[in-house]
C-alpha cells in the first residue's frame, strides 16, 4: 500500500504502523467508552463500560498479514481509523473511530470509503463485511446509508471476555452488515 495518499481533496489517509498504535489507542476509546464520548454521536457509554481496545490489540492487526489499519491526521494527533482485513473473498471493517468533536463533518465517510477502496484495489474483494450491535440503530442506519445491508445474522456479544468492554445490558448482540463493492 502506498504511504500515504489524499482522499479526493480530503485528508490524508496513510496505512498506520506499529510507532501510530500509542497515539492510535486514546482515539479509539474517545470514540466509544467515557464522558469524552459523549461529544460525538457514536458514543457506548450508555451500553458498555470498560476498554474498547488496547495496545496489544491495536498492533497485532497494524502488523498482521492481509490487514491493513488505515488513518488520517493533524497537528494534534490521528482524527480518523479504521481496520481492514482480508477474509477469505471478502474484506471485514472494524475498528473505526473519528475524534469526538470532528464527527458528523463528513471525515467519517472518506474513511469509510477509502477503505473500501483499498480494500478492492489491493485484494480485489467485492464484499466489504461488518459487524454492529444490534442495538446501535442510529450507527446501522447510517451504514446502511452509505450501501450496507442487514443481513439478519446475529453473532453473540462475548460477555465475559473484558477486552471488548463492560456489558451494562444482557441482551447484546452483533449483527452482520454487508455491502457490494463496486
Amino acid at each position: 500500500m502506498e504511504t500515504a495518499r489524499p482522499a479526493q481533496d480530503g485528508p490524508v489517509i496513510r496505512a498506520a504502523a506499529a510507532a501510530d498504535v500509542a497515539a492510535l489507542v486514546p482515539l479509539v476509546e474517545s470514540a466509544y467508552r467515557g464522558d469524552a464520548s459523549r461529544v460525538g454521536w457514536t458514543t457506548e457509554a450508555d451500553i458498555l463500560d470498560g476498554q474498547r481496545v488496547d495496545e496489544d490489540g491495536v498492533l497485532e492487526v497494524v502488523t498482521a498479514e492481509n490487514s491493513r489499519v488505515l488513518m488520517a491526521e493533524d497537528a494534534e494527533g490521528p482524527t480518523a481509523c479504521c481496520h481492514i482485513e482480508l477474509r477469505g473473498e471478502s474484506a471485514y471493517f472494524g475498528m473505526f473511530a473519528v475524534r469526538p468533536a470532528l464527527q458528523g463533518a463528513g471525515l467519517g465517510r472518506v474513511m469509510l470509503a477509502e477503505a473500501e477502496r483499498v480494500a478492492r484495489a489491493e485484494w480485489g474483494v467485492r464484499q466489504m463485511h461488518m459487524t454492529v450491535i444490534r442495538q446501535r440503530e442510529e450507527l446501522i442506519a447510517w451504514y446502511e446509508r452509505r450501501g450496507y445491508r442487514r443481513t439478519g445474522q446475529m453473532f453473540p456479544f462475548p460477555y465475559g471476555d473484558e477486552r471488548f468492554g463492560i456489558p451494562r445490558r444482557d441482551d447484546l448482540e452483533f449483527e452482520l452488515l454487508v455491502k457490494r463493492l463496486p
